[in-house]
């Protein structure tokens, strides 16, 4: 998993948003949607058995289980007039619903 500049950017501001230096950024897959599969994505502290990604100071963590999911995924973030987000660009994705908001693999 690789994370772009402006992801490691917006990652350090939250955190520094929200007084939490030691935190990252976790990415979890889980069950939900109408395709099976979504991403959750929470401010949280590492954890034992997590992958760490990190780039300029940001981390990722991301679980053993979900990393099944995420090998080879970058994390993006855009910030434009119609919506702002991480996006996750994952190779793994075979199709995903309509909304966008979930995947199958």
């Amino acid at each position: 998993m690789s994370l772009s500049e402006n992801a490691a950017r917006k990652i350090q501001a939250l955190l520094a948003q929200q007084q939490k230096p030691e935190c990252g950024l976790r990415v979890k897959v889980v069950g939900g949607g109408c395709s099976g599969l979504q991403y959750k994505m929470d401010i949280d502290t590492e954890r034992p058995g997590d992958k760490i990604f990190e780039r300029d100071g940001a981390k990722v963590f991301v679980d053993r289980k979900s990393f099944l999911y995420l090998n080879g995924t970058e994390l993006d973030y855009s910030d434009g007039l119609m919506s702002s987000g991480f996006n996750l660009h994952n190779p793994n994705v075979k199709r995903s619903c309509g909304c966008g908001s979930s995947f199958t693999v």
